[in-house]
């Protein structure tokens, strides 16, 4: 694919502006709601084959918290056990760092094309755009991110992205795009599951056989006995896991577990609350190099990317235990009506609107800020979230780091009395809480302390009216200086979208007209509107 043809999630809105376009599909609302029903359905029948689910709930969940606590030492010993076992493992703080390694590992092998597993992280990191900017073409093989690629898409779901498209769309796009990339599909391709399934096998087969270098993700790493887990439902996974020359593994660094015996939990969770099945039909396994055997120089790249950062929050560390079943998403009622892409990110739905803030952290972005209140914390992610991620709670406690960060400076002027500054200052605070609102209140003459704000409001000496009735002293042309430059210094420290409010006092004043249009040249040159 060209590398004018790629989509990416970078520059998308924040959450309620994406909503709206999404909400008005009513094409994009039908296929989410039969597919996450469907899912919903197979799913509440294997679960109730068991006996003791919330008692594997709880063991799966314990394994995950003993995991995080000692992430340090099982990240050395399975560094440890992979080296050696002939793999070479590289260290990423950041996805750019992880897409460096991957693209100086195919470039050094000459190849213009990777074929790939389906893997989160990798899309995480941008991974496919990365490598195409190195004139490496990187060939998603899981059939659902085939038609997401093919279809110059983005996926909306963790377990089926293209949940958003129905049959008749992928017939379109395979007719329409394979033959540009590959193989093209049959002239005569109906929309039939299993005519399409054999479109993509004759497609991809060509790929896997002539790849050198496949990318995989990780569901599982083993600390253990260095071990590396995926499962998948197609057996694309293994082609790339097995046919390649050289094998590299991008791996979230909270995917680790400590022993063997800990995958036994997981192998039963994870089928059964993600696809309704009782066990994934391919779960390949993998320790390193085997001579004669699979792929002979295999890379393993550790990636972190906020994940440490998540891990120092107290209350959003446990969503690190995810799994990435997508549980959250099919039970949500706010998924299931706007989709997947209006999250604005690969990890959407319940989890994607903890998980992204945890990992980027608060307070930079718009999109990112907007994700903890995409929630209606009905709570029903929750209780069916197989790792028992108590996603409502994060939510809120992440509400308030949002409401932290974007924090209110209210400025009172010098000429404010004492008396009347700590009564206005207590009921400033009193209506804050009850706003759910974290307020700094800063008196002086300027837009006092450091960064951005969504709102900053100022009541200066009252300027005189035509009456010329000043109200107090300090009035009439001080109250006009005083407006303009707390203007001045305001307008440039808002927010996209903030508001610098003045308070006059009077409806009609003395020299309106030359303020008016002071202030009119101040929020023109800012960008900003005067209301």
């Amino acid at each position: 694919m060209s590398a004018d043809t790629q989509t990416t999630f970078l520059g998308m809105p924040p959450f309620p502006e994406a909503a709206v376009h999404a909400l008005a599909d009513e094409q994009l609302r039908a296929n989410l709601h039969r597919a996450t029903s469907t899912i919903r359905a197979k799913r509440a029948d294997v679960i109730g084959e068991l006996d003791d689910w919330e008692g594997l709930r709880q063991r799966a969940a314990d394994i995950k918290d003993r995991a995080l606590h000692g992430l340090d030492e099982h990240l050395v010993q399975l560094e440890e056990q992979l080296t050696a076992r002939g793999v070479t493992v590289h260290w990423a703080r950041t996805g750019e760092e992880a897409c460096q390694i991957v693209g100086d590992i195919a470039a050094s092998h000459g190849v213009d094309e990777v074929v790939k597993v389906k893997s989160m992280a990798t899309q995480e990191i941008e991974l496919n755009e990365a490598l195409e900017a190195r004139g490496i073409s990187a060939w998603e093989t899981d059939l659902a991110e085939l038609i997401v690629q093919l279809g110059h898409d983005l996926p909306s779901h963790i377990l089926v992205p293209a949940i958003h498209r129905n049959r008749t769309e992928i017939r379109d796009i395979f007719l329409e795009e394979m033959g540009q990339v590959g193989r093209p599909a049959p002239d005569d391709l109906t929309d039939d599951p299993a005519a399409l399934a054999e479109a993509s096998r004759l497609h991809l087969r060509e790929k896997f056989l002539r790849a050198k270098v496949a990318v995989s993700g990780a569901n599982f790493a083993v600390a253990e006995t260095g071990t590396l887990v995926v499962v998948e439902s197609e057996g694309n996974g293994r082609m790339c896991l097995t046919l390649p020359e050289v094998l590299v593994s991008v791996v979230g660094i909270e995917k680790v577990v400590p022993t063997w015996d800990d995958l036994d939990v997981f192998l039963q969770l994870l089928p059964r609350a993600s696809t309704g099945e009782r066990m994934n039909p391919y779960t390949s396994t993998w320790s390193g190099v085997t001579e004669g055997d699979g792929p002979q120089e295999c890379h393993v790249v550790l990636l972190d990317n906020g994940r440490s950062r998540a891990l120092a929050d107290e209350v959003g560390r446990q969503a690190l235990r995810c799994i990435r079943c997508s549980a959250c998403l099919n039970i949500c009622p706010v998924y299931e009506r706007t989709g997947g892409h209006a999250y604005g990110s690969v990890y959407p739905g319940p989890i994607g609107a903890i998980l992204n803030p945890l990992l980027k952290g608060v307070g930079h972005s718009d999109q990112v800020d907007s994700l903890p209140f995409a929630s209606s914390l009905c709570g029903a992610c929750y209780e069916v979230c197989p790792v028992k991620i108590d996603i409502p709670s994060v939510l809120v406690d992440l509400r308030a780091q949002v409401l932290d960060v974007r924090a209110v400076v209210v400025g009172f002027d010098p000429h404010f009395s004492y008396m009347k500054l700590t009564k206005a200052l207590r009921y400033l605070r009193a209506n804050a809480r009850a706003a759910e609102l974290q307020v700094e209140a800063v008196e002086g003459s300027g837009a006092a302390g450091d960064g951005a704000f969504d709102l900053i409001c100022t009541n200066p000496p009252f300027i005189a009216d035509d009456a010329g009735r000043t109200y107090r002293d300090g009035g009439e042309d001080l109250g006009a200086a005083l407006a303009l430059d707390w203007a001045r210094q305001a307008l440039p420290r808002l927010t996209d979208g903030g508001w610098f409010i003045l308070y006059t006092g009077s409806a009609i004043v003395r020299g309106e007209d030359r303020v008016r249009d002071a202030l009119q040249a101040l929020a023109s040159d800012a960008g900003m509107t005067l209301s």
